[in-house]
């Protein structure tokens, strides 16, 4: 595990860049996120944003990441400005004491805003995985709960009214057409998406059914769903159902789960890679993703994933090619025995997911969001 260390003593390790940043590019950039990617609560979100902070540092850019709770060492700082939820209070002025100034501040939006553009006197760029729109009243409990609709309210407003002179990266095209829906003028959103690693060797496909749900144990990830269907699936595929990650949610979802369901907790990356290419199927039941990231993880291994038909899913999988998307319970239901019967059938899907895969690698991903970094920059000069 990664050290854990004092904010003050967490800086960039000495390091010459593989190339000098774009003259039109910021040179120092700021990331303003929820959680470092050392979080035990870490996700895709944490994982984007480690990327394009590797990848900017290692083509010359000052990069800073200003972040709540653990943090740790990396190749760019990293900077804590406190506890959980108390950062979002302290995020401005711990930007004013421990970093100063830059020139791009990137604020990454996943539903509490930092409102960076009221306060900021620079360009800011939104970087926004998926619009919580639906995921405020699973998190509280109904539409009509003053949590639910306040938080609702109060992030489509940062969005559409504090955001309203800078770009906005989305991650798909869901994301984009959901930036749309609430008010955002087409013309400033760009679509960045996630990239993968190159998985090196392939470890051995299991020799027994075994399926794969892999993510944070929260509400809108949906995994008591996936243990309702696999009751209906174990009698006609056998094996076993594995879940991959940790989370609030755990505690619960064991009290739910049947025979041959094992959690795993967190595992590591080399853990990761060897279930992802043991597993026949991956298994992603959640309501709502900017992307899916796993998804193409699971590709690069030639594994095809079942999903449902959703924001995200829909752009990460391609529908009957490299994977299905399910319009309900039985039609995910229907396709997972499908595909579990049909080796012929799984393994030309694990090919073309593996060739789709290979469209998406984080230097290209780092790319597009330089260019869009320089883009956000040029726009608030002018």
């Amino acid at each position: 595990m990664p050290q854990h260390v004092p904010s003050s003593l967490r800086a960039a390790s000495p390091r010459a860049p593989q190339h000098p940043p774009a003259p039109s590019a910021p040179r120092r950039i700021v990331f303003l996120a929820h959680r470092d990617l050392d979080n035990p609560a870490a996700g895709g979100s944490e994982l984007l944003v480690d990327r394009l902070a590797d990848g900017l540092t290692r083509l010359g850019h000052q990069v800073t990441l200003l972040c709540g709770g653990p943090a740790a060492y990396r190749d760019y700082r990293v900077v804590s400005a406190g506890g959980e939820l108390g950062h979002y209070l302290r995020a401005r002025s711990a930007f004013t004491r421990q970093v100063g100034d830059c020139d791009l501040l990137v604020e990454v939006c996943n539903g509490v805003p930092y409102l960076a553009p009221l306060w900021h006197r620079g360009p800011t760029l939104c970087l926004v995985n998926h619009v919580h729109t639906d995921l405020w009243r699973m998190r509280f409990g109904g539409p009509l709960t003053p949590a639910a609709r306040i938080g609702r309210r109060f992030e489509h407003w940062a969005l559409t009214g504090a955001q309203q002179r800078g770009l906005l990266v989305a991650v798909s095209p869901s994301t984009a057409h959901a930036l749309r829906g609430i008010g955002v003028e087409r013309e400033r959103i760009r679509v960045v998406h996630n990239g993968v690693e190159e998985p090196g060797p392939r470890a051995d496909r299991s020799a027994e059914p075994l399926f794969v749900a892999v993510g944070r144990l929260v509400e809108y990830k949906r995994i008591d769903l996936l243990l309702r269907l696999w009751e209906r699936v174990r009698p006609v595929t056998g094996g076993r159902l594995l879940i991959v990650g940790d989370g609030p949610e755990r505690e619960r979802l064991e009290q739910l789960a049947g025979p041959d369901v094992e959690f795993t907790g967190h595992v590591s990356e080399a853990e990761k890679h060897r279930l992802l290419c043991e597993a026949w199927l991956l298994l992603h039941p959640s309501a709502v993703e900017g992307w899916g990231l796993v998804v193409t993880e699971a590709a690069a291994r030639e594994t095809p994933a079942i999903a449902f038909d959703v924001p995200g899913l829909r752009d990460s999988v391609v529908d009957g090619e490299t994977g299905v998307l399910a319009r309900g319970e039985s039609s995910f239901a229907a396709a997972w025995c499908t595909l579990a019967l049909s080796n012929h059938r799984r393994e030309l899907m694990g090919k073309a997911a593996r060739d789709h895969a290979a469209r998406y690698r984080w230097e290209g991903t780092v790319r597009q969001f330089r260019a869009v970094a320089a883009e956000a920059v040029k726009g608030w000069l002018t």
